[in-house]
C-alpha cells in the first residue's frame, strides 16, 4: 500500500522563517526607537522654550500689574483735583456747598 499522507515541501525552510520575522520586528522596532527619541529630543527642547516663556509671562504680569496701579494713582490724583477745580471745591474730595448770599 501506498503511504496514505506525505508533507508537502515549501521554498523556504521553516526553521529560517521566524528568523526572518524575528528580525524583521526587530528593525521595525529598532525605527520605532529612533523616532521616539527624535520627538523626546524635540519635547525636551519644546519644554525649555516653555519654562523661559512661563518666567518671561510672570515678569511681563508684574510689570503691566505696575503700570496699571501708577496710572491708577495718578489719574485718581489728577482726576479729584480736576473734579474739585470744576466744582468750585478746594479739592480735598469733600463737597463743598455753596451758601446764597
Amino acid at each position: 500500500m501506498p503511504p496514505l499522507h506525505q508533507p508537502t515541501r515549501t521554498a523556504v525552510r521553516p526553521s529560517l522563517a521566524p528568523n526572518n520575522a524575528k528580525a524583521r520586528q526587530v528593525s521595525h522596532l529598532h525605527s520605532q526607537l529612533a523616532q521616539l527619541q527624535a520627538a523626546l529630543a524635540d519635547l525636551e527642547d519644546i519644554s525649555r522654550v516653555t519654562a523661559v516663556q512661563a518666567e518671561n509671562i510672570k515678569a511681563l504680569g508684574s510689570l503691566n500689574g505696575a503700570l496699571l496701579m501708577a496710572a491708577s494713582k495718578v489719574l485718581g490724583e489728577s482726576g479729584a483735583g480736576m473734579a474739585a477745580a470744576e466744582n468750585g471745591g478746594d479739592g480735598d474730595g469733600e463737597d463743598d456747598e455753596m451758601e446764597d448770599v
